[in-house]
């Protein structure tokens, strides 16, 4: 077999892993970026200032919220169910040490605290949990396309041939989540006073560089003959290409449809599509080509996996949209992001009493054909990567109110304590713009679509010049590490210069 072939074959015909085991992972992003918060506390509060060096902070925040994920998709795997629990053990004893070593002035019974922290008023413009998903969305991805090519990271997490839960087939379907959670009928303040298809032509014009990077990415893999997995979009699709019409197609439908009603679209498409794949023979179609043998002759055979299961990722673009309208209601205290949870959490069970009745009744999850199994799987871990976000956002707040001055970037601002006497005007609190220019998550957030073409550029270039599927553990290690911190401190030094490469 060619080099090209060996490695065709080993991101092939895998069944993906459990539920548990992404959920235990799924854990890890929030838990990250609760230690970083709390070391950046704790250090406030032993030295009176925020760290103010450009390099520590860089070198902190790829250490906590890059490197972990690193090592637990790849040798740290093993013991994925216990990594979670030895980070929420290690965030413990940080909080311990900062709730024993605060001011005695700001000492108070820990009843009244709790009472404190949820009538403290946060900065209704801005749902930090929402940028910090995206961005991590964007790390996780960029860390698995290259580490996938190295036998260190578990097959299980790569890719599911047909059907089965693949890490990599949530990113996917999350990357779509992520997208639909910014998109501009979500961000429009005042629908009545624009045209009704003004989004639409918002769409078409922000989403030709996707478009781009398809043909790109398409004429790149085809002349230098680089592997590629046929059965997960086509010959000739790839993820920009599902991106982009994604994207137009659900502004259409939004431009036809209230966009408060966006679920119910979201749940016709999903269902119906499902009904076709149950009761006719498209889903043989999908899974052997017209002829039955696999045929790829012909654009509508040769990409029919990435051009019917774009009905599948357009109703999860829909129910996101809906997700992203209900984030943006007005929630002006924690007490109010703390009910948004049990929302959360209640919308979490439901999804996924859903998808044990869908495999159940219906067929497993499959991200090739997109159907409504892997539809609620994907919205269901979704939403509780999103709640666990938010509920260490809301951890660091209390965790801000103890120590005074104390900040974090890319963390909710407290515009109002509880105690201010400041009855006129939002009073914002800490130095969070201040912090904001140090901090790994806003570099990446400001060139997101930079970040992700970077990664696939290097991850194409060290696949040409490097034999990935032999490489020894401590070589993997230090290659994704090193290519990992070259994207990262690519953006830092952008984020730094205040440089957005954008112009669409």
């Amino acid at each position: 077999m060619s080099q090209k072939q060996l490695k065709e074959a080993f991101i092939s015909n895998l069944n993906g892993t459990s539920l548990l085991e992404i959920s235990a992972g799924l854990s890890l992003p929030p838990l990250c970026l609760l230690c970083r918060g709390l070391l950046l506390i704790l250090y406030y509060l032993h030295h009176g200032k925020p760290v103010s060096s450009r390099k520590y902070s860089l070198l902190l925040d790829f250490l906590v919220l890059v490197s972990p994920l690193l090592l637990s998709c790849t040798v740290l795997s093993p013991i994925i169910f216990f990594i979670p629990v030895i980070l929420a053990a290690f965030c413990a004893e940080i909080f311990s040490k900062i709730y024993s070593q605060r001011k005695q002035e700001a000492r108070a019974p820990f009843g009244r605290m709790v009472q404190e922290f949820q009538q403290a008023k946060l900065d209704p413009e801005c749902i930090p949990a929402i940028t910090v998903f995206r961005v991590y969305v964007n790390v996780l991805t960029s860390i698995s396309i290259l580490a996938v090519d190295f036998p260190q990271y578990p097959r299980r997490y790569a890719k599911a041939e047909t059907y089965g839960t693949g890490v990599m087939d949530l990113g996917v379907g999350a990357f779509i989540f992520g997208n639909a959670l910014v998109c501009p009928e979500v961000r429009q303040k005042s629908p009545t006073t624009q045209p009704r298809f003004s989004n639409l032509a918002r769409q078409v014009f922000s989403v030709w560089p996707l478009i781009s990077l398809g043909v790109g990415r398409l004429l790149s893999v085809k002349s230098i003959e680089y592997h590629e997995h046929t059965s997960e979009y086509g010959v000739h699709w790839n993820f920009f290409f599902t991106l982009a019409l994604v994207r137009l197609a659900a502004s259409l439908l939004l431009a036809v449809f209230p966009k408060r009603k966006a679920w119910l679209v979201a749940v016709a498409v999903a269902v119906l599509y499902q009904l076709l794949l149950s009761t006719t023979s498209l889903k043989m179609f999908i899974l052997h080509g017209s002829d039955g043998r696999d045929s790829r002759l012909g654009f509508l055979d040769a990409n029919r996996e990435g051009l019917l299961s774009l009905l599948g990722y357009l109703a999860i673009y829909l129910a996101s949209v809906q997700v992203g309208l209900w984030l943006l209601q007005h929630r002006g205290s924690v007490r109010g992001w703390l009910a948004a949870l049990g929302g959360l959490a209640l919308a979490v069970l439901l999804l996924l009493l859903l998808l044990q009745l869908c495999q159940a009744c219906a067929e497993p999850v499959s991200r090739r054909m997109a159907n409504l199994p892997f539809c609620a799987w994907v919205l269901a871990h979704c939403l509780l990567l999103l709640g666990f976000f938010l509920l260490a956002d809301l951890t660091l707040v209390f965790t801000k109110l103890l120590v005074k001055g104390s900040s974090v970037p890319c963390c909710w601002k407290v515009v109002q304590p509880p105690d201010s006497r400041k009855k006129h005007g939002m009073v914002p609190v800490g130095r969070e713009d201040k912090l904001s220019q140090l901090c790994l998550i806003s570099a990446i957030n400001k060139n997101q679509l930079l970040f992700f073409l970077l990664a696939n550029v290097m991850t194409g270039a060290v696949n040409i010049l490097i034999d990935t599927i032999h490489s020894r553990a401590a070589f993997a290690l230090c290659i994704l590490h090193l290519y990992m911190f070259l994207n990262c401190l690519i953006m830092y030094i952008l984020h730094a210069r205040n440089i957005v490469l954008k112009f669409w």
